[in-house]
């Protein structure tokens, strides 16, 4: 079965928001797609979870993607998170991320109101009907409180410009559900779970990790697309002990940020609410680190 988003298949990385003083810094945030470019990353994600998203003005949103479309400048692709629990909003920012140049909106599903399935629905085909930007949804209900059955992701599978899903509510039940009911692309919203969602069908992922190592993510990818499993499970191993400490010392992008930091790559400060990573915690950091071999 030929899978729908597809352009979107292999690593995209989950960028984060650089923060300097109380604003978006524009130069340093510039300097990472990049760097993101020259690693050979297939596409970058603004304004999504671990972009701190939710912090954001309107303005301030509009304008990180458009920084990042006029910097990525075709030479990768950029899944502009655009969704909100306002349909109005999220219609709104999909347009701009459309006008900014974005190839797709990354769309989570509508966080704290809680809707019925069909209000899922119908929210997301009201924003496909507004706007002919590719669509890949986003279901993580660890943060938005309502989890969208595969049931409803399969019905709107059916709308065109739906073209693929994130999958980050840890169930492989449900992503076989999604990859047998449908012909989205399946893509990991957990690193760890990268390799297990490709073995049965997914094609890649949105990744937090591959904001400092995004060769050895690309890496596993390659090597199991070429058959070689036995190394495909090598880069796994070596990877999930970074990939698990990126998002369980503390709420994601606080480690992420700690870790650039402590790497030479400073993204400046995390936004209120989110508060630096604790002296306890950096010490863990610090030990997974130099672990990896990254110090």
């Amino acid at each position: 079965m030929s899978r729908k988003g597809e352009m979107f298949a292999g690593l995209t990385v989950a960028l984060v928001t650089p923060f300097r003083d109380g604003k978006v810094d524009e130069a340093a945030l510039r300097k990472l797609v990049d760097w993101q470019v020259e690693q050979g990353t297939n596409c970058v994600s603004p304004c999504g979870t671990t972009g701190e998203s939710p912090t954001l003005t309107h303005d301030e949103h509009e304008r990180v993607i458009k920084i990042v479309c006029e910097q990525a400048k075709g030479r990768v692709r950029v899944m502009a998170g655009t969704g909100s629990n306002s349909t109005l909003e999220a219609i709104r920012l999909t347009k701009a991320a459309k006008a900014a140049g974005a190839d797709g909106a990354l769309m989570v599903a509508p966080y704290y109101n809680k809707p019925m399935q069909d209000g899922f629905y119908r929210h997301f085909a009201a924003v496909a009907e507004a706007c002919d930007l590719p669509i890949v949804l986003y279901n993580i209900p660890g943060r938005t409180a309502k989890n969208m059955e595969p049931e409803t992701i399969c019905r709107l599978a059916e709308i065109p410009t739906i073209v693929a899903v994130k999958e980050s509510t840890g169930s492989m039940d449900q992503a076989s559900q999604i990859l047998s009911g449908s012909r989205l692309t399946v893509l990991s919203g957990d690193d760890s779970l990268t390799l297990p969602l490709m073995s049965m069908g997914g094609s890649g992922v949105v990744s937090v990790v591959g904001n400092i190592v995004p060769k050895d993510v690309l890496a596993m990818i390659a090597a199991w697309k070429a058959g070689n499993i036995a190394e495909a499970q090598k880069s796994h191993h070596k990877l999930f002990p970074l990939c698990r400490d990126m998002l369980s010392l503390a709420t994601n992008p606080i480690p992420l940020k700690a870790a650039m930091a402590r790497l030479g790559r400073d993204t400046g400060e995390v936004r209120l609410p989110l508060t630096p990573l604790s002296e306890q915690d950096q010490v863990k950091l610090e030990k997974t680190l130099k672990t990896y071999g990254l110090l």
